[in-house]
């Protein structure tokens, strides 16, 4: 059972992202409202009908990018960056930013009590991985010939090219480039990952099976093959001739999705473990929600999921309506996404005297993936330290179907806030946190 008297802090952040490698980058890209949105460098654009998404620009792999290391550690992860796809180097990255946020060098803590649990999607394959093994497979006319993959294929492909996708691969470099043997454990369920990845960490502190957990979560929606997943599956903003209006989360005139990619990291540990090395506290952990809803088509229902996990919110911080400060709210910028979204947020907080104050980051940088909730939590820890909370980029015409109080100046962001997330598939998850 968990035990109330083991409170679960943040104590550090680290942030790889489309608006900088920091968390004050990132901070000051949202007070001044600068859009990290622009023109795709990384993706041929000619055969997408988008050429604009939120890329982390000043992420090169280097490893100067993993903030400072102890020697070893430097040694050690410049030797496995050749065993890490780019989304799993920004995972790293984060985790390592965050750890020296968090003033933690290796031999600071109790290996054995501090664990790892990350967030991310699945994870794919770049089609450069196979090409010399295709090639070798063609015949005189160009065919591909499948008998000849067992032999001749396959021995082109680099024995561990696998390694560079499982999507458990963050949570154990990290591991072990810090030495952390405490309780390790994957999130795979997409955009919904940050918050559970959050949620298990908090668990697992409040039953006492540590005493400190690096959580993260990674994520891109800007990959050769990924990309073309995304524009088939899902709504995604077009046009433009201005790249940083494309992201317009619960505007009337939101025309989808914007592609991102990045990663974020929190270091959370138990109160009194935070108190007696003098740590930086830059919020507390008090609930979270989690549901997924679909009916028997397998249509997913993101309204009652959403209504579910912020319920479950509420009770679990045992909070009453008018104690929440602000919404961070998925604000995937679609029209089905948005409208679910802002429906249960009006329907579960109708009751109060003024609406909630919601806010939504994706304006800024799009949909990073799975570590888009991180990086918006982080954002709105940054809002609670400095008594600001950001406005929501490009909201100037409301929906009459999103009937929610969108941010449009900078305001108070309240002692208290919940970050929300949703995936495609009807899963939603919600995180609690409060100014300590």
């Amino acid at each position: 059972m968990p035990d109330p008297l083991r409170r679960v802090v943040v104590t550090g952040v680290g942030a790889i992202t489309p608006l900088g490698n920091s968390p004050k980058s990132l901070w000051d890209a949202l007070r001044s409202g600068r859009s990290g949105i622009a023109r795709l460098t990384s993706l041929p654009t000619e055969p997408l009908p988008c050429c604009f998404g939120g890329e982390a620009r000043d992420f090169t792999g280097h490893i100067d990018d993993f903030g400072p290391l102890e020697g070893s550690q430097k040694k050690s992860i410049r030797k496995g960056l050749k065993l890490m796809c780019r989304e799993i180097q920004m995972g790293v990255a984060a985790a390592q930013l965050a750890l020296a946020n968090a003033g933690l060098r290796l031999g600071d803590y109790d290996c054995e009590r501090t664990g790892v649990v990350y967030g991310s999607d699945y994870i794919m394959s770049r089609p450069e991985e196979f090409a010399e093994g295709v090639r070798s497979c063609l015949d005189a006319n160009g065919q591909f010939q499948f008998d000849r993959w067992s032999q001749q294929g396959l021995a082109k492909v680099t024995p561990l090219w696998l390694l560079k996708y499982l999507p458990n691969m963050p949570a154990s470099h990290i591991a072990i480039y810090n030495d952390l043997r405490g309780p390790n454990n994957s999130i795979t369920l997409r955009e919904a990952s940050p918050n559970l990845a959050l949620a298990e960490a908090y668990c697992t502190i409040r039953r006492g099976s540590a005493d400190r957990i690096v959580v993260g979560a990674t994520g891109t929606r800007l990959h050769p093959l990924r990309t073309v997943h995304v524009i088939l599956q899902e709504e995604v903003a077009t046009g433009s001739d201005d790249p940083t209006k494309l992201a317009r989360p619960f505007d009337a005139d939101r025309t989808g999705l914007v592609l991102g990619e990045g990663a974020g990291a929190l270091i959370v540990e138990e109160l009194a473990v935070a108190e007696s090395r003098g740590a930086k506290i830059l919020g507390e952990i008090i609930g979270y929600g989690s549901s997924t809803v679909q009916e028997r088509n397998g249509l997913a229902r993101g309204d009652l999921a959403t209504e579910n996990v912020l319920k479950q919110s509420l009770q679990r911080g045992a909070l009453g309506v008018e104690q929440v400060g602000h919404i961070h709210a998925h604000g995937l910028g679609t029209r089905k996404s948005d409208a679910e979204e802002a429906q249960a947020i009006a329907r579960i907080f109708s009751s109060r005297r003024q609406p909630v104050p919601v806010t939504a980051a994706k304006s800024y940088f799009g949909n990073l993936g799975a570590a888009a909730g991180m990086v918006e939590i982080i954002g709105s820890l940054m809002a609670l330290k400095h008594d600001e909370l950001f406005r929501t980029l490009n909201y100037e015409k409301p929906d009459p179907d999103c009937p929610i109080r969108v941010v449009r100046e900078t305001t108070a962001p309240g002692d208290t806030f919940i970050n929300l997330n949703l995936s495609p598939q009807g899963q939603a998850s919600a995180i609690v946190m409060r100014r300590l």
